[in-house]
Order: C-alpha cells, then sequence, then structure tokens
C-alpha cells in the first residue's frame, strides 16, 4: 500500500466519533457527518489543491450547502441556530485531512460573521449575514499590519468621517479569506481619532468599520508564499482612500480595541478545535502507519517505544480536546472564558505541533513526502502556534488572569 493510498482513505466512522462521547446526540450527529465528508470529499482532493494552491470553491460551496457556514448564526439570519460547540465539532473533523479548509471555516465564522453578529445593528446583520451563513459569501477581519498585531495600540490604518463617510487609508497582512471569488467584505480596525487614557496619556481611538469589497480604492495584493496553508486564501491588503457610508462603522466608535479582543477570545476556541483535529488527524495516521508498516518481521507498532509514541499522541489530544469543550461550553453558557480560550489555544497548538513530528518520525521518509497528509500536517502545524495570537500572547493572558498584570509589559 502506497503512502497516498494509505493517508487519502478513509479511516473507520465508529457510530460515535472519537471524543465526542460526552456531547449531545445532536453534537454526534454532526461529528458524523462532517467526518464522512471531509474523509470522503475533502480528502482525496486536498493534495490537488495543495499543490495547486487553490482554494477549491466547488468545496467551500457544498460546505454552504450543509449549512456548516451557519451553525453559530441564528435561524432568523439564515443561519442554522446551533451552538458554538457545534462549530468546534465541524471545525475538529475537517481539520483531521485538510487544516486549510478548516480555518476557511473557523476563520470565515469565528472572524468574519461573528463581529457582525456580536457588534452589528440589525440593518448590518440582515445585510450580510445571510449570505454569510450560507456560505456564499465570505468575510475577512483586517486587524494585523507591519506593526500592529499583538500590539493593537500600534495601528497605523486611519479612517476620518468627512461628509457623513468614512475615509480610510492604511494597509493590512496576512488576512485570511480576504481575496476569494465570493469575499464579500473585511472588517477593518483603523484609528478614527484619540482619547484620553486612564494614566492621562493620549491614546489612539480604535474603530472597527465593514469595508464592502469590490471597492475603489481597495486592493488584494498577490497571496503569500507561505510553508504551508496553502490552500488558504491569505493576503496583503492596501486601503488607499476607501470611501464607505459612516453607518459601516461595527460597534460603538472608540470601542475597537475591546471589540476585537472579545472575537479573538472566541475565535481562539474553534482555532482550538482545528489544533485538536490537527493532532487527532496526525493520531490516526501513525497508528494506521503503526499497524501496517512491517520492519523485521512484525509491525512497527509491536515496538514499545512507538507504541508508547502514539499512547503519548493520545494523551495531548485528550487534553487539549477536554480545555477546548470547556472553553466552547463557557461561551455557549454564556461564562467568561478569555483564559479558557488561551488553554485551549496554547494546549491545542502545542499538541498538534508534537503529533506532527511523532507522526512524521513514525512514517519514516514516505512522512516526508508532500502528497502525505502527515507531511502537510507537518508543513501547516507551524502556523498553529502564530496564528490568532502566538504562545507568548496565551501564556501572557494566563499569566495575567493569575494576577500578574504586567504581563504584556506594559
Amino acid at each position: 500500500m502506497t503512502a497516498t493510498e494509505v493517508t487519502t482513505a478513509s479511516a473507520p466512522v465508529d457510530e460515535v466519533v472519537d471524543g465526542t462521547e460526552m456531547l449531545t446526540p445532536e453534537h454526534q450527529e454532526l461529528a458524523r457527518t462532517v467526518r464522512r465528508f471531509a474523509d470522503e470529499v475533502v480528502a482525496p482532493a486536498s493534495y490537488e489543491y495543495d499543490t495547486a494552491r487553490r482554494l477549491p470553491m466547488e468545496i467551500i460551496a457544498e460546505m454552504g450547502r450543509m449549512g456548516l457556514f451557519g451553525l453559530p448564526i441564528p435561524t432568523e439570519y439564515g443561519g442554522q441556530g446551533k451552538d458554538y460547540m457545534s462549530l468546534c465539532v465541524a471545525v475538529e473533523q475537517l481539520a483531521r485531512v485538510d487544516q486549510s479548509i478548516a480555518v476557511t471555516l473557523e476563520a470565515g465564522l469565528g472572524l468574519g460573521a461573528m463581529p457582525i453578529l456580536r457588534f452589528g445593528t440589525e440593518e448590518q446583520k440582515r445585510t450580510y449575514l445571510p449570505a454569510l451563513a450560507r456560505g456564499e459569501a465570505l468575510a475577512g477581519f483586517g486587524l494585523t499590519e507591519a506593526q500592529a498585531g499583538s500590539d493593537a495600540g500600534a495601528t497605523q490604518t486611519r479612517a476620518v468621517l468627512e461628509d457623513g463617510w468614512w475615509r480610510i487609508d492604511g494597509t493590512k497582512q496576512y488576512i485570511t479569506n480576504s481575496g476569494t471569488p465570493i469575499t464579500s467584505l473585511v472588517t477593518v480596525t483603523a484609528v478614527t481619532g484619540h482619547k484620553e487614557g486612564r494614566d492621562g496619556t493620549t491614546k489612539p481611538e480604535l474603530s472597527t468599520i465593514i469595508v464592502p469589497t469590490p471597492i475603489e480604492g481597495f486592493t488584494v495584493l498577490p497571496p503569500y508564499d507561505k510553508i504551508g496553508w496553502h490552500t488558504s486564501d491569505t493576503h496583503p491588503l492596501v486601503l488607499d482612500g476607501v470611501r464607505v457610508p459612516e453607518g459601516n462603522l461595527l460597534g460603538e466608535r472608540g470601542k475597537g480595541f475591546s471589540n476585537f479582543l472579545s472575537v479573538l477570545d472566541e475565535g481562539r476556541v474553534a482555532f482550538a478545535a482545528l489544533c485538536v483535529g490537527a493532532a487527532q488527524g496526525c493520531l490516526e495516521q501513525a497508528i494506521l502507519r503503526a499497524k501496517e508498516r512491517v520492519v523485521f518481521g512484525r509491525p512497527i507498532g509491536d515496538n514499545q517505544h512507538v507504541a508508547f509514541t502514539i499512547a503519548r499522541m493520545r494523551s495531548r489530544v485528550a487534553a487539549a480536546r477536554a480545555v477546548m469543550h470547556d472553553a466552547a461550553r463557557r461561551i455557549d453558557a454564556g461564562m467568561p472564558f478569555t483564559e479558557q480560550a488561551s488553554l485551549a489555544k496554547l494546549i491545542g497548538s502545542e499538541a498538534a505541533v508534537a503529533n506532527a513530528n511523532d507522526a512524521t518520525q513514525i512514517w519514516g521518509g514516505a512522512g516526508f513526502m508532500n502528497e502525505n497528509v502527515v507531511a502537510r500536517h507537518l508543513r501547516d502545524c507551524r502556523i498553529l502556534t502564530l496564528g490568532e495570537g502566538s504562545t507568548e500572547v496565551q501564556l501572557a493572558i494566563i499569566a495575567r488572569s493569575l494576577g500578574f498584570e504586567k504581563s504584556f509589559g506594559a
């Protein structure tokens, strides 16, 4: 059996998908449905699209028809009206076989649609959410800049209100879902003025503004040449005199900082689900290889070192999933979850990176070939400790929750 055949074959689908035993029957059925779709539709095409570095819009359209892009969006806005746990369940199952497809869903909802759902006016919700919920449109979240990411206070993009119109000038980078054929908007953070801080110093006033696309002055630059996530759509953006109505302000003026922190907290939980899925996918491939690869007359899994390595991989998945589920439950229960989101993202990303390394070692040379999903996980997992808040940011948030208020160095 070749590497390609092993890594594209559907893993057995149990009556209850691994990791969902303590979830509701509805969550379990969703996991079975998405797992089947991932194994039968996404996985066989993954290497082709990864090599072409093209987002497969036909797969995205099918995900839209399945209702995945509308899972946590209320039915009155065209969504499925499900809980946040449902989104995490779907993202995990997709990430087992293709992280790029998983992050398209995760970012499309967590960073694209959810800011409008959480902070938009009724008119904004009814204007933008239905198409996003159907997967007929995608949205980006324009936060990161060359000098502003973890330090959002360094944002250089400016928005000036002139006669009822915002004029926006600046650049953004690493923006997911910003240049697809169905991208309909990018929500950008911009400095809209200045205000006095608690310490008496003048600080930039950050606000969030909806920029529908395409629009004059908005340029999507060529995609990045990334190490991994080849299928995911990621671009730098230029806003040169972009003009949008005053009513495109998302949330209150000057509340952009607190709003995007809330968006990132929530998004990190779904991102943690992606990490769990990647770690689980590596575990499944390691088990397959250990049982089927025969060396010196016996399967390599009969060697205690290999078996113990896989047991360690399993423990990482179990721990990461438990913390991620706890964070998702807190969101659905309306409880504080900032610390739990950072714990889930930190533990999940480190589990995925470690499992990708172990799975590659177990696969040997075959695990270094790009047609092998293990090799793609090895490349893709490197971003997991950086995207949507680096490991260092997560540690700072956790430390601050323990009383170390200056853990961010400010």
